[in-house]
This record gives structure tokens, sequence and C-alpha cells, in this order.
């Protein structure tokens, strides 16, 4: 079973990386090929915010039909989406579209909806392969499947860079068509996945209520870790490229600073998992809000590249604190017939928020400038921390999780 396991996470590992090297291409390219093509500069950011929208239509429908038909299907068809996305995405940029540039951020919202599944199909892994320690094996697992977004981190810029002038004088075009290519080789890879089919009690059972399941304190904390952790992410993320042509810095320095956030998002999953079995989920995600609000106060310090860069990198670490610990508490929250619709829902309410952000993020940067918009980011970490506060003081002491 340790053999089957390991290749499992290995396959997951290689998706991660492709699926993140394309967000990388994307978040780099995404509000700049938006601010040359759109109508009014505030709307640079709306083809991230439809890209956005489409992860949200198509959550739960990915998430019920991997539960009817197993994650290795569900994950290839998602696959195609990307494949699309890009190949719509190449066409938008030579043809100076923005409505249908709009359009391949929906199609590339999709393949990332089913691409978000990759780390609750780590868990799956380890439930196939381990009858003992579930929680903590479920933990590393996720974070090691996370892990692969480190190759995303060197590589994913480098080929916006490499890509943005193959079609010039038309800026961008070829980098879509990496993203294509990309996808391709995601879903050759996922076909080697094996994990069992859902059981007939799996496909069948309705378990309890949504309702009951989503009031326990634990899925609380654990939905809105993650929510808050990617939306704060994803509202500074996404105006960064903006904020940093607004100060005169130059794209590479842009892809430069992305290049270490991504770094940051992935680089600590390689220990996240073991310090979330040594200490549990709630100190990670206490952590997690720390450095975040640290995040916020290097930004708003200067506006060098030393500071978008340090801020970013911390960005993307308090990310991955607050990410994977809502992942892995969620686990815990659910049965095996329950877990389609948790993991819907929790993916629902986290990338509708995160829809919102990304939408209103160009806007915001417009409104308001980089200063105020990460003063906005620390309401939501506040509330984070209470209510991971009030629930441990509610908990037995000798509770794991």
């Amino acid at each position: 079973m340790q053999r089957l396991y390991n290749k499992n996470i290995s396959v997951l590992v290689v998706c991660q990386a492709l699926f993140f090297m394309c967000n990388t291409i994307v978040i780099s390219t995404a509000p700049l090929v938006g601010l040359q093509y759109a109508p009014d500069p505030a709307l640079a950011t709306v083809p991230l915010g439809a890209q956005f929208l489409g992860t949200m239509a198509a959550t739960m429908p990915a998430s019920l039909l991997m539960k009817r038909f197993g994650r290795r299907p569900g994950l290839a068809f998602g696959m195609i989406f990307g494949v699309l996305a890009g190949l719509l995405g190449w066409h938008a940029i030579e043809a100076g579209s923005f409505l249908l540039f709009c359009l391949s951020g929906v199609l590339y919202g999709t393949f990332s909806a089913f691409c978000q599944y990759l780390r609750f199909t780590a868990a799956d892994a380890a439930d196939a392969s381990f009858t003992d320690d579930l929680a903590a094996r479920r933990a590393r697992a996720i974070a090691l499947v996370m892990a692969g977004g480190v190759v995303a981190a060197v590589l994913g810029p480098e080929i916006a860079k490499a890509t943005r002038e193959l079609f010039a004088p038309v800026m961008f075009s070829g980098s879509y068509l990496a993203v294509a290519l990309l996808s391709v080789a995601s879903a050759a890879a996922i076909m080697v996945l094996a994990l069992p089919q859902p059981s007939i009690a799996e496909q069948t059972a309705a378990g309890r209520p949504i309702g009951v399941i989503m009031r326990q304190p634990a899925a609380m904390v654990a939905v809105l870790a993650a929510l808050v952790g990617y939306v704060t992410m994803n509202l500074l993320m996404v105006a960064t490229p903006l904020a940093m042509l607004a100060c005169g810095h130059a794209f590479a320095d842009s892809a430069f600073v992305i290049q270490w956030h991504v770094v940051g998002m992935f680089v600590p999953s390689f220990f996240t998992g073991r310090l979330i079995a040594r200490f549990g989920v709630r100190p990670i995600i206490l952590t997690g809000v720390a450095i975040n609000v640290l995040c916020v106060g290097i930004a708003f310090s200067g506006l060098e590249l030393a500071h978008f860069a340090a801020s970013l990198f911390l960005l993307g670490i308090g990310w991955n604190f607050l990410f994977l610990g809502g992942t892995t508490l969620l686990t815990s929250c659910h049965t095996p017939a329950e877990k389609a619709k948790v993991q819907g829902i929790n993916d629902l309410l986290v990338f509708s928020s995160v829809a919102a952000s990304a939408s209103f993020s160009g806007l915001l940067h417009e409104l308001v400038g980089w200063h105020v918009m990460n003063l906005l980011a620390l309401p939501g970490l506040i509330l984070v921390a209470a209510l991971v506060i009030l629930h441990q003081r509610s908990r037995p002491a000798t509770s794991p999780a």
C-alpha cells in the first residue's frame, strides 16, 4: 500500500505543479492583458474575476461528478477546460477581444475548480493506503501535494516571460498557448492515478443535512480560515502588477515578485503537514493570521521592489498556513458519504468570495490605492483569529484537532 500511496501522491504533485504553473502565468499576465484591452482601466481585473466566477459555478458540479464517477475520470474531464481556456485566451489576445478574453477566464476558472480537488484527492490517497493516524497522514498528504507549487514558482514566471513576445508585436498570446500545453500534460499525468472507485454507499448515501455539518464549530473555523486566507491573498496578489506598474516598476520586476510570492505559497508545504501533526491545526491557522498581518505592515511601509517582494512572499506563507490548515480541518468534519457536498460547499463559499475580490481588486486599486487595500485585509484576519480562539477554549484539552 505504501508503494501505491507514493505513486498516487507523485501523480498529484505533478498535476499540482502543472496547474499552478498555469496559475502563475495567468496571474502574471491577465491583469496586464486586461489593462491593454479593457474599455476602462478600472475593468483590468475583470478577466480574473470571470475566472473565479467560472470556478464558483463549476465547484459543486465538479465535486458531484467525482462522487459519481471517481477522482480520476472527474479530474481528467476538468483538464479539458484548461486546454480550451488556453486556446481561447491565445485567440482573444490575437483578435484584441476583451470579451473573448473574459470568456477564456470563465473556462480557466472551470479548469481551476476541478484542480482544486487535487488537495482533497491527496486525503483520499492517504485514506486508501492507511488505517492508523489518518488525521496526521491526511495533513502530510495534502501538504506534499500542495508543495508541487514550488515548481510553479520557479518555472511559471519564466514561461510567462519567455512566451510574452512569442507572437510579437501582439503581447502575451504565446503565454496562453503555454497554458493549453501544460493542461494537456496534466491530463496525461492524471490518467496514471490509481484510486478505488467510490463505493455504492458513498455514491448514494446522503449523510447528515449540510446545515448540520457546517454548523459544527470545527467546520466553521475550517471554511473561514480557507476563505479569508484565499481572499486576502487574491485581493492583494491580483492588484500587485497594477500597483507595481503605477509605481514605475517593469514587468520583469512584477514577475519576480509573483515568483517569490508563489515560493512563499508552496515551499512551506514541505513542513506544514508535519507542523499540523505536531501542534494541531488551530495554532497553524493562528500563525497564518499573524504572518498575513506582518505582510500588511511591510506593504504599508513602502513602495520599493523590496517592499513588494517581502510583502508578497509573506502573503504566500500566510495563505499556505490558512488554506492548508482549513483544508485539513475540513476533512475531519464529514463522513465519506458526505465529503462531496461538504467539499463542494466549502469551495463554493471560498471561490464565491475569491471571485468578488478578484472582480473588484482593480476597481479598489483605482479608488483607494495600494496602501488602503492592504488595510482592508485586516478585519477578516482578526475575525479568523477570534473564532479560532473562542473555539479552542470550548474544546476538550485532549482533542487532537
